[in-house]
């Protein structure tokens, strides 16, 4: 008599999953409160100081990755995009072109992926390397931009996805102005689908509920070394980055008393 197959179950990549963010639903209570302290009071003034100190370094490095996309890819260098900011203000982004001219006209608008036929060559050199990011430095300088915080992300793309529906909590991220490099982009990897997007949020309250100059400063060193190679991993033992159970704690204490346990809910 032969044995009966067992069901296949379809589970999450046990490589990447968060049962317990997984198991919260789109309706989740979230209510998060910043608490005033002084460096969110300074951190104006350091962003700006830190950003012209940094520009003579970024200046080169600008120049040579302009040379290269103009030398092996058509179409501009330089390029504006409008982006989400603070409490949900609107402002142009600069960045340096990693796609190819033109490229959404046909693909239209979704989410880079790791093997994006979109971008070219050299662009994915400036991804890796994050030259590409390097213009930002002036949003930092006009106000728009702080170099830590949140990923900023495009109007369209929140519309498009249904980002602020389908991800608890995702307004609160915009309480802080949305950073050059930030500790989700360093632990987590590029936004791919919904699932990704709920798990950066986790870490983008985390910070902030807890941004500290000390905790930027090991941010931005923390983002050299990734430009350098270093994985997730790595760079958050390096740089006592807090770990997913902690990131999740602070998470949980932004449930609402009417939002049901996270072990009560069922998978969204």
């Amino acid at each position: 008599m032969s044995r009966r197959p067992k069901k296949q179950i379809p589970l999450i990549p046990t490589t990447n999953a968060w049962p317990a963010i997984d198991r919260l639903t789109p309706e989740a209570g979230i209510d998060v409160t910043v608490c005033p302290t002084w460096y969110a009071a300074g951190k104006v003034l350091i962003d700006y100081v830190l950003a012209i100190l940094l520009l003579p370094i970024a200046l080169p490095l600008i120049a040579l990755a302009a040379l290269a996309v103009k030398s092996t890819s058509p179409g501009p260098v330089f390029y504006t995009q409008t982006r989400v900011g603070l409490n949900g203000q609107k402002y142009r982004m600069f960045k340096i072109r990693t796609m190819h001219h033109n490229c959404e006209l046909i693909s239209g608008i979704k989410w880079a992926g790791k093997n994006d036929p979109r971008v070219s060559r050299v662009g994915r050199v400036l991804r890796v390397t994050h030259f590409d990011e390097l213009p930002q430095l002036f949003n930092v300088l006009l106000g728009q931009m702080s170099l830590v915080g949140p990923r900023p992300e495009r109007p369209e793309v929140i519309q498009a996805k249904g980002l602020e529906h389908l991800v608890p909590g995702y307004k609160y991220r915009l309480l802080v102005k949305p950073g050059v490099t930030g500790l989700a982009q360093l632990q987590l990897p590029a936004d791919s689908d919904i699932t990704s997007v709920r798990y950066k949020v986790v870490y983008d309250l985390y910070y902030v509920q807890n941004q500290t100059l000390l905790l930027d400063l090991r941010l931005l060193f923390a983002t050299l070394f990734k430009a350098a190679g270093g994985g997730p991993k790595a760079i958050r033992r390096i740089f006592f980055l807090p770990r997913r159970e902690a990131v999740e704690e602070v998470f949980r204490r932004n449930l609402t008393p009417d939002c049901p346990s996270l072990t009560q809910l069922q998978p969204a």
